[in-house]
């Protein structure tokens, strides 16, 4: 019985450093996510105290179908997934996405032609 309490000083402060490290960064509330961690890992009760406080992330809601979301597919309904990060690098993906697309259909058309002169030339006909 009096090892009760600090067993269970040590399953919450395993559960916050395993919560705190598996925790989203830009989810973590009010402080940093490095910041969290060291406070969680030097004072195991006020830390996990506190961590469960001010500092766990709060469950977003999903997104609805009207907000964009695609249903059955979670990966989809995080918030902000739509906005674009950086409108140039887009453009710039997207460019070479063209590009290699316009590259293998020359590809795929060369070959073809040279198929179609190979199979004329040898045509026992």
């Amino acid at each position: 019985m009096r090892l009760l309490p600090p067993l269970l000083i040590l399953i919450l402060w395993v559960y916050c450093l395993v919560d705190v490290i598996t925790a989203r960064e830009d989810s973590v509330r009010n402080l940093a996510k490095t910041w969290w961690l060291l406070i969680v890992f030097f004072f195991p009760l006020a830390g996990s105290i506190a961590w469960f406080i001010a500092g766990r992330p709060t469950p977003e809601r999903a997104l609805t179908r009207d907000q964009g979301a695609a249903p059955g597919f979670p990966e989809y309904e995080r918030r902000g997934r739509f906005a674009p990060a950086d409108p140039e690098k887009d453009e710039e993906f997207l460019r070479k996405v063209r590009e290699r697309a316009e590259e293998q259909r020359r590809a795929y058309e060369l070959k073809r032609r040279e198929e179609q002169r190979r199979d004329e030339g040898t045509d026992p006909a």
